[in-house]
C-alpha cells in the first residue's frame, strides 16, 4: 500500500507550512479572539503606560485591529490552503496510513513552533506591535510564546527524525 510517490521526508515541507498556518490560527482564534489578550496592532507605539496608536477601547481602533487581525488569518489560511494542495500531490493510493506517520505530527509540530518563533520575535519583540498579553507580565508571556515554539520545534524535529518512512 502506498501513500506517497517520493519518500516520506517529501511530505515534511508541504506539512511544516500547514503547521505553519494551523500554528497562526490556534494563536489568531485563541489569543485574538477567544481570550481578547491582544491584537494585530494593539501595542503599536506602546510607551508602557498605555498609549497606543490603536487601542481595542474604542470603535476605531478595534475596527483597525480587527482589519489587521483579518489579514492575519488570510495568511494563515492560504499556507494551509498551499500545504494541503502539496500534501495532495504528493499521496496517491492509502492516505489513512499518512494519519499514523510521525513525520506529519512532526513537522505539524514543527511548523507550528517556526510561527511562534518568527512571530514572537518579529511581532512581540522587534516591531513591538502586539503582545501576548498587554499587563505587567507581558516580557515573561512573550518569553512563554518562544519556549513553547522552541518546544515544539525541537519536539517536533525529533518525532519527525525517528519516524519511520511512510511506503
Amino acid at each position: 500500500m502506498a501513500v506517497t510517490t517520493a519518500p516520506a521526508k517529501g511530505i515534511g515541507l508541504p506539512v511544516t507550512i500547514i503547521g505553519i498556518g494551523i500554528g497562526g490560527f490556534v494563536d489568531g482564534i485563541l489569543l485574538h479572539q477567544v481570550l481578547q489578550w491582544h491584537h494585530m496592532l494593539s501595542s503599536t507605539n506602546d510607551d508602557n503606560v498605555g498609549v497606543r496608536d490603536y487601542p481595542v477601547n474604542t470603535v476605531s481602533g478595534l475596527e483597525m485591529n480587527t482589519l489587521w487581525d483579518g489579514f492575519f488569518h488570510v495568511v494563515c489560511w492560504l499556507a494551509v490552503l498551499i500545504g494541503l494542495a502539496m500534501l495532495y500531490a504528493r499521496l496517491t493510493h492509502d492516505r489513512a496510513r499518512l494519519w499514523t506517520s510521525g513525520v506529519l505530527w512532526g513537522r505539524l509540530a514543527m511548523g507550528w513552533g517556526i510561527f511562534n518563533l518568527v512571530e514572537g520575535i518579529v511581532d512581540h519583540h522587534i516591531l513591538g506591535i502586539h503582545h501576548v498579553r498587554a499587563d505587567e507580565y507581558r516580557t515573561w508571556w512573550d518569553l512563554g510564546f518562544l519556549l513553547l515554539g522552541l518546544v515544539l520545534l525541537v519536539g517536533g524535529w525529533m518525532i519527525a527524525r525517528r519516524a519511520r518512512p511512510v511506503r
